[in-house]
């Protein structure tokens, strides 16, 4: 893609678990660790980590973030940590929903067509979506991200893949940060 930045980071931390993927011309890396509450504690290292096994020095021209849904504390930890490293950097941060970074299965497998995604939001509610996918990340949002009632998503989702309370994919926050990541953003809370 002409004019693409060369390194872009993605990040998201709201989930249990830890993401993070990074991508430049001779390749991807990308990282996912449940750490429970622990993400304030963990990302600054394995940032840095990923991009030392990337051989890659601790620069990126594009920071990707998941802006949620997800725990305040978890969600914000991720926000702060990338628009710091974007004002160090002087780079963009664009916001894509974490849902987003549900659509690749467990094993990274790229589905094709509708897939619906869900975080548990306590309750009976799940806060969830169903998408479009194309090429390994969201072409179309078929269902807005909304917190619904379980038994509404589970009728809205009917006969789709569905993939709930997963680790979001660092590629594929990769892949819509490049498609249609926002430069105005704001987070979203279960």
């Amino acid at each position: 893609m002409p004019g693409a930045p060369s390194v872009t980071l993605a990040l998201d931390t709201a989930t249990p678990f830890l993401t993070l993927a990074v991508r430049w011309p001779g390749g991807e890396r990308h990282f996912s660790e449940e750490v429970g509450r622990a993400h304030a504690e963990r990302l600054a290292d394995a940032t840095r980590s990923l991009f030392g096994e990337a051989g890659l020095p601790f620069r990126a021209e594009r920071i990707v973030i998941g802006t949620g849904p997800g725990s305040y504390t978890g969600v914000r930890v991720g926000a702060s940590y990338a628009l710091g490293l974007g004002r160090v950097w002087n780079v963009p941060v664009l916001g894509v929903s974490t849902l987003e970074g549900l659509v690749r299965g467990p094993g990274g497998e790229v589905p094709g067509g509708r897939v619906a995604v869900a975080q548990g939001a306590r309750r009976g509610q799940v806060y969830g979506a169903v998408y479009e996918v194309r090429e390994g990340a969201v072409a179309e949002v078929v269902h807005a991200p909304a917190k619904r009632p379980l038994e509404e998503f589970e009728a809205l989702a009917a006969g789709l893949p569905l993939r709930r309370d997963t680790a979001p994919g660092g590629l594929a926050l990769l892949e819509a940060g490049a498609r249609h990541g926002q430069a105005e953003w704001s987070l979203a809370y279960l």
